[in-house]
């Protein structure tokens, strides 16, 4: 479920969009055409509103959508008779586009506030299989790129707790005992200072085996180039980008499909590293040369690989940032 910001950021991007003169307006009226949007979630946004809560991030938002509507590149001034909101909605399939607004069955919009992540998956399909198919990963991928440097973290982690009631092996932990570990070592971003040097090894064995195991299998011009379509999250329809960055500057843009990117621009290289963090993780950069002008542009960003419920707690996950600015990205128009 979208957390209370992102709820209220979607909400009041797609109200804006409806034609009415204000969000108070819009919130007085209740649009049944705005589907999916329930009197609940009306009442939340309603009382953010009257609180002051996300003030700032609600008339962003107001006035993101009200771009989109007078955009020659968006709806022109037209109101739109049909508006879904997706935020709830668990796509049956693998949905692709990353939409939270649909408009009129036509317009697809990523509302993206605040934020530079451009997706969160698993590390096989991210490192091994691209980004191109779908499927459940059920094994760790510590234990697969770093065994020994795992071992090494988990023996030390048992031995600061002076747990002794655990599996010799990081590979047979059960759910439950995972919960132990979790639960057992110190919340917070840093490591206790005794595990700090033997975490340090398993983060750069991690990372440092991930990157070059990731540009091993992107063996050819074409696997690196559709990697750049992916990662960029470029898809086989256009869509639309509304929102604000982290640093609060306005995001209005159309993400074009790989066929328009091809037209643009050539891929020049990529490449991945290690970029030494303070957790695993993976540097990534794209070189493509603007085909009219033979200019070189670089698109540059990183990607977390952590536990995705805590300190040795579930699969590792996969959290892909952008760290180039989004007017800076090829493939990313901005709005006429």
């Amino acid at each position: 479920m979208p957390s209370n910001r992102t709820e209220a950021t979607e909400i009041t991007t797609g109200l804006a969009m409806l034609g009415f003169a204000s969000i108070d307006r819009a919130l007085a009226t209740r649009p049944d055409w705005f589907i999916n949007v329930t009197d609940t979630q009306y009442e939340r946004l309603e009382y953010s509103r009257t609180a002051g809560t996300y003030t700032d991030d609600i008339e962003m938002a107001w006035a993101t959508g009200q771009r989109f509507l007078q955009s020659v590149d968006g709806l022109r001034g037209r109101v739109p008779d049909r508006l879904e909101w997706k935020g709830p909605k668990k796509p049956p399939g693998w949905d692709q586009i990353p939409a939270d607004l649909q408009v009129d069955h036509v317009y697809l919009i990523s509302c993206k506030y605040g934020s530079n992540i451009l997706l969160n998956t698993s590390p096989p399909r991210l490192f091994e299989r691209h980004l191109a198919e779908r499927s459940g990963d059920k094994f760790d991928w510590y234990a697969r790129v770093a065994p020994e440097a795992f071992q090494a973290l988990y023996e030390a982690s048992c031995e600061f707790l002076d747990e002794r009631n655990l599996p010799d092996s990081v590979t047979e932990l059960t759910n439950e005992q995972r919960l132990v570990l979790k639960n057992g070592l110190p919340k917070g971003s840093a490591w206790p200072e005794p595990l700090q040097p033997v975490y340090q090894d398993f983060v750069n064995a991690v990372s440092q085996t991930s990157a070059q195991q990731w540009l091993s299998t992107l063996t050819t011009e074409r696997k690196r180039e559709e990697m750049v379509w992916r990662l960029l999250r470029l898809e086989p329809a256009p869509y639309f980008v509304l929102g604000t960055s982290v640093k609060g500057t306005p995001l209005h843009f159309r993400v074009n499909t790989p066929s328009e990117f091809r037209q643009d621009f050539r891929l020049r290289s990529f490449d991945s590293w290690n970029p030494v963090l303070g957790q695993p993780a993976v540097q990534w950069r794209a070189d493509v040369v603007r085909r009219e002008t033979n200019e070189i542009t670089a698109v540059e960003g990183h990607i977390e690989i952590r536990w995705s419920q805590g300190r040795f707690a579930g699969f590792p996950e996969a959290k892909v940032y952008l760290d180039t600015p989004h007017h800076e990205v090829p493939g990313y128009v901005p709005l006429a």
